[in-house]
């Protein structure tokens, strides 16, 4: 035991963890906190709101697959991390949140900045704890990395009073944590495994959908041979982009409400389909019962709870996905003594509609898809784009290509606008020497564009990519589509000057109005040492297609609006 005060003892806690950088905003409860980080190697990116501070902890835990964690003050510092907690939590991506709180004797009384924040961020968090004296720090801290990095990911939040900071205690660090009900086993079930790949093996029309589990596990390379065994066409979930290379030629990339053609058509067409870490999210399948009728389902996922939540299952195999699939493969390969079927997978090019790329203009406009298609060729491949939601998001989803695993980030579950750029922020502290874009729209940039004041001041030269018509684009697609072209709180009319928002962050910015003007553009923001805004004017009626209806199945996608 070493005797020291709470706010040493956090930030000993926080190194011995591994933690490089912490993103957050400073605040009177914390101050202690911020005082002990002077002394430490640690780097603190000061955000501009402490949203934008859990999504940057978020981009950066999605880069490197280690826990990201923000810093907050009690109070409204506490409760603006909530929508970055809930967007990590449903993603499943480990994010540690650490808030300031009162002293221990003002908890309770409405003291000044005071928040039940244990309350408030309960249902949007893995776990979460308010220590009560400075000796509860480490092991505090050691649980919450634990159970954020582990299992099915997610957020974590230890709310530390101010005192517990100030006064001093002995304190011991633990080596390792251990506490009832979570208790992980990662290995699937043999028994499981041999049924499911008896079926895999008798199946003529096997497909597989991947979603982000694979991408937590590591399993892309896994995911790859099984796939290449069975000859099995491949579709992703929103999360699942990049577990699975878009330049494959098993690849059907997206599924769902503005999947691919070929993934939509296909999936439903299926005779055995392979989920493997993904939740069946309403987004994914449209109308359930028309999701796979006729299809022996076999679901992996690491977390029994989302088995049969949403989709039935044929059979189930809970477990980490390399675990299993790597168990799959094994088996698959002893099962099968007959070559697969051709016709199925050469089925792919029946229904791949290819995007017309020399339609780059319409009017005085560029299209997106166009935009997306060209930024992607201006990109090495290891290249990391985060998108924000909208219009933009499912776009990128559609036309910008990912190639290898987390490089492709969103925000799927929660649709959190205002997410991509903090993320891209705290993808490119990850990985500064590697180029990083958001891809974003107007209405998104807007809600958390004051995040350049960090990225200028921390050298963290992003690229941003505005998709800009001017108004809510997804929102306005849905009035357009189904509500008879009766626009509500949708235009943007106020919307800044990009170029001169930029400018007077210090970052660069520039209006492009032609494809060649674009090109240009991205290449100098690679190469530039602040971030860039590239201003990009598409059509407001623009529409992203292919679309699912709401309340139909993946066999109504539509091509065209009408």
């Amino acid at each position: 035991m070493t005797e020291m005060i709470g706010a040493k003892a956090f930030v000993r806690s926080l190194e011995r963890a591994g933690v490089e950088t912490i993103f957050g905003i400073s605040g009177g409860a914390v101050i202690p906190i911020c005082d002990e980080l002077l002394d430490s190697d640690m780097r603190f990116i000061l955000a501009r709101h402490e949203q934008g501070a859990a999504h940057m902890a978020d981009g950066y835990a999605r880069v490197l697959n280690k826990v990201g964690a923000c810093l907050a003050t009690s109070g409204p510092g506490a409760s603006n991390l909530v929508t970055g907690l809930a967007t990590a939590q449903i993603d499943s991506s480990p994010v540690a949140a650490f808030t300031g709180q009162v002293n221990r004797d003002v908890i309770g009384s409405d003291g000044f900045q005071e928040c039940d924040i244990i309350g408030v961020s309960a249902s949007v968090t893995k776990y979460n704890v308010q220590v009560r004296a400075p000796e509860e720090i480490p092991h505090a801290v050691k649980t919450a990395f634990h159970i954020a990095n582990t299992g099915r990911k997610g957020a974590v939040l230890v709310d530390i009073p101010k005192d517990c900071t100030t006064l001093r205690g002995d304190i011991e660090f633990p080596e390792k944590v251990e506490f009832r009900g979570y208790r992980l086993n990662p290995e699937p079930d043999p028994h499981e495994l041999d049924w499911a790949a008896k079926i895999l093996a008798e199946a003529e029309r096997p497909l597989i959908m991947a979603g982000g589990g694979v991408i937590a596990s590591g399993a892309s390379h896994e995911l790859v041979e099984l796939s290449e065994l069975l000859l099995a066409p491949t579709a992703t979930s929103l999360m699942g982009k990049g577990a699975f290379p878009n330049d494959h030629p098993l690849s059907l990339g997206l599924c769902g409400m503005h999947g691919t053609m070929e993934a939509n058509m296909m999936v439903p067409k299926s005779d055995v389909l392979l989920v493997v870490g993904a939740r069946f999210s309403d987004r994914t399948t449209g109308k359930i019962a028309d999701f796979a009728p006729n299809t022996k389902i076999i679901h992996v996922d690491i977390d029994r709870s989302e088995i049969d939540k949403n989709v039935e299952a044929m059979t189930k195999v809970v477990g980490d996905a390399k675990l299993a699939l790597q168990g799959l493969t094994e088996r698959v390969k002893r099962l099968r003594t007959w070559e697969p079927i051709t016709e199925w997978r050469d089925r792919i090019t029946e229904f791949k509609c290819v995007y017309d790329a020399e339609n780059e203009k319409n009017g005085p406009y560029l299209r997106a898809p166009a935009v997306l298609k060209a930024l992607r060729d201006e990109l090495p491949r290891d290249a990391i784009a985060a998108t924000e939601v909208g219009q933009n998001q499912m776009w990128a989803a559609l036309h910008f290509d990912a190639y290898l695993p987390r490089t492709f980030h969103t925000s799927g579950g929660l649709g959190t606008m205002g997410w991509g750029f903090p993320a891209a922020i705290g993808a490119k502290a990850a990985k500064p020497g590697v180029p990083v874009v958001d891809i974003a729209g107007d209405g998104s940039f807007g809600m958390t564009e004051n995040n350049l004041a960090t990225a200028v001041e921390e050298e963290l030269p992003v690229i941003v990519v505005v998709l800009n018509n001017n108004v809510l684009g997804m929102v306005a697609q849905w009035q357009r589509l189904f509500y008879d072209k009766r626009y509500s709180a949708v235009k943007l009319k106020g919307n800044p000057d990009f170029v001169k928002l930029a400018e007077a962050y210090g970052a660069e910015g520039v209006r492009v109005e032609t494809m060649k003007d674009f090109r240009a553009a991205v290449r100098r923001g690679i190469k530039a040492d602040v971030p860039t805004v590239i201003d990009v004017p598409i059509d407001p009626e623009e529409n992203v297609m292919p679309m699912v209806p709401p309340g139909m199945g993946l066999n109504d996608t539509l091509m065209e609006a009408d």
